[in-house]
């Protein structure tokens, strides 16, 4: 199991002196040896905890899509208080742990997606009800687009896949961006980086001086 440690600490007092931020490493270090995990890289947050735009946080779970590994901080409050963002890390694809609620990553995210389950049907039943109303009061139903909409929802497809192409070059490129600060500045020697790091490609393959290129382009018309 490969694993990114995420740690926040709310004060940079608390930072500077690590008050807290041991006891949040032990926590998470102990775990990973207890389930033969391997560190792939460590983010440490001094910041707020009702803040959802924290920047560490937010390279932790690139690291982890990139990396595909399993994001584990020491308890759920290290995590976020905002639910939405919870929700969000699930759309993200990306599975984490919390030491003090193992399954929070599971049980949590389900009891979520069970209750918007239940919006969404009553959404539709208010919606059918709507509908059968309207009828009765002669209101003719159906698109008369209905041939446009179906060229438009085609679009949208390929406007999806280009823009999850886009998204992991720009997820891609942060990390390119910190091996370039690290004094790397090649083709050869980023795509080497990027190998030693675990981080593949789209298509799940290792880098090539030549997809770097290719990474760094496509960036130039986003």
């Amino acid at each position: 199991m490969d694993c990114v440690c995420y740690y926040r600490v709310s004060t940079s007092s608390q930072g500077k002196s690590g008050l807290g931020l041991e006891a949040q490493k032990e926590c998470v270090l102990n775990y990973i040896a207890k389930h033969d995990g391997t560190v792939k890289a460590e983010f440490t947050e001094i910041e707020s905890g009702k803040l959802a735009g924290r920047v560490e946080l937010a390279k932790a779970i690139r690291y982890c899509k990139l990396t595909k590994s399993r994001l584990v901080i020491s308890t759920i409050s290290r995590l976020t208080r905002d639910v939405h963002f919870l929700t969000g890390l699930q759309k993200s694809g990306v599975d984490f742990i919390c030491c003090d609620m193992p399954d929070a990553n599971t049980m949590t995210i389900q009891l979520m997606a069970v209750l918007a389950e239940s919006e969404v049907k009553n959404i539709s039943i208010r919606t059918k009800d709507a509908l059968a109303a309207a009828k009765l009061r002669g209101v003719k139903l159906g698109n008369p687009n209905l041939d446009l909409v179906r060229n438009i929802d085609t679009n949208q497809a390929n406007k999806a896949r280009r823009s999850n192409a886009e998204s992991f070059s720009m997820d891609v490129a942060e990390i390119i961006k910190e091996i370039y600060e690290e004094g790397v500045t090649t083709y050869r020697g980023i795509a080497r980086s990027l190998n030693e790091k675990g981080i593949k490609t789209r298509r799940n393959c290792d880098w090539t001086p030549v997809q770097v290129s290719r990474v760094l382009e496509r960036l130039k018309g986003v």
